[in-house]
């Protein structure tokens, strides 16, 4: 049986950055992850934005680690060649009626510690953004978008350079402490033509996404329960992407389920209008009575009234690990914690947007919970 100091059971971006910052204090590192790709589940299915953490509850860890993981999320781009673009973003109040929410999210901003916020009126609007139609907008400087898939490969790509061990089409079947390890039992390959595997580990780092309550639950801890939340996409290329420079974003949703049908500028050129916001039976539904396109046009007019239907081609959709029920309302905050019961176990569920921005914070977060169980 392989011997391990840390296993991380998820290969996504949270994961794979837990596995770069964790190798570089630690031998005997694994990842494993159940896809037979990095980060083909939430982590990729996204606008690829990075956030500045105006959104979150101050003092929340979404608020903090977003805020961090935004300037540390830029320094391991250009060190490590990962394609982004450092372009801020317009969040938009259609109407009078908006800005007094508006103004409420700046100072929410600024009570998080985002730095160089302001607003401006629809004339400055249409000098930055010409299509888009608005009363007032905040500025928010520090956001950008970021090849999400590339950053996901380069975290793993450098944490197996520093030793770490990754190992995909590795399905967790079971876990089980014992004394000072838990024992991880493994299907590794398809189901058809697979093998088993055991691994010891001295800590084990539950980074599953929308599988880490099933995870946990392995570990006996039915504290949380992720429900699935689909978030779909249409494209707009050729001449008509021109009708959007960078990011525009609307007031986010009251009830927080997600910040707004917005344009994104894509590093490709064209530009994205979504995520929608779903509530899905699956955690593998990405199709399934998909949204027309005409109910996106639709959407779209509120800010760019030039849109047209045939303007838009559908695009992919992902799914968010939410931790707010179908009748629940409000944001709730990321979990990153040891284990009640099982203390060399690290838990992190519900970790849906910013995480993407926040992973490589959370991944530093983590290190350090990690140590209190090595060291």
């Amino acid at each position: 049986m392989d011997q391990a100091n840390i296993l991380i059971i998820g290969g996504g971006v949270v994961g794979c950055a837990i596995a770069h910052a964790v190798s570089q204090r630690w031998q005997d590192v694994f990842l494993v992850e159940q896809f037979p790709k990095l980060g083909m589940a939430t982590s990729t299915r996204n606008s690829g934005v990075n956030h500045s953490g105006i959104y979150y509850p101050k003092n929340s860890l979404k608020a903090r680690l977003c805020v961090e993981g935004n300037r540390l999320l830029y320094e391991f781009c250009a060190r490590h060649k990962v394609p982004y673009r450092h372009c801020g973003k317009l969040v938009v109040a259609a109407d009078a009626h908006e800005e007094e929410q508006l103004v409420a999210l700046k100072k929410r901003g600024e009570d998080n510690g985002v730095e160089g916020l302001f607003l401006i009126d629809a004339a400055e609007i249409r000098k930055r953004e010409p299509h888009i139609k608005g009363h007032s907008a905040m500025v928010v400087p520090s956001t950008g978008i970021v090849s999400a898939e590339e950053l996901v490969h380069a975290f793993g790509r450098i944490a197996m350079e520093q030793g770490a061990n990754i190992v995909t089409h590795a399905k967790v079947t079971s876990l089980a402490p014992s004394g000072k390890t838990i024992r991880v039992d493994l299907r590794i390959g398809d189901e058809e033509d697979s093998q088993t595997e055991s691994i010891e580990s001295r800590c084990v780092i539950n980074a599953a996404g929308l599988y880490s309550d099933e995870v946990a639950a392995m570990l006996g801890n039915n504290s949380w329960k992720i429900y699935p939340v689909r978030g779909e996409y249409c494209e707009v290329r050729g001449p008509r992407a021109s009708l959007i420079n960078n990011l525009v974003y609307p007031l986010p949703h009251a009830d927080g389920l997600s910040l707004g049908v917005h344009f994104t500028k894509t590093l490709w050129g064209t530009f994205l209008l979504g995520p929608t916001a779903t509530y899905v039976d699956r955690k593998d539904n990405y199709e399934k009575d998909r949204l027309p396109i005409a109910a996106f046009a639709e959407s779209a007019r509120h800010l760019l009234p030039e849109i047209l239907e045939s303007d838009l081609n559908l695009a992919y959709s992902g799914l968010r690990p939410k931790l707010v029920p179908p009748t629940g309302h409000g944001i709730a905050d990321f979990v990153i914690t040891r284990d009640p019961k099982v203390p060399q176990a690290i838990q992190l569920v519900g970790i849906e947007s910013p995480g993407l921005t926040a992973a490589p914070a959370i991944a530093k977060y983590v290190a350090g919970l990690a140590a209190e169980i090595l060291n």
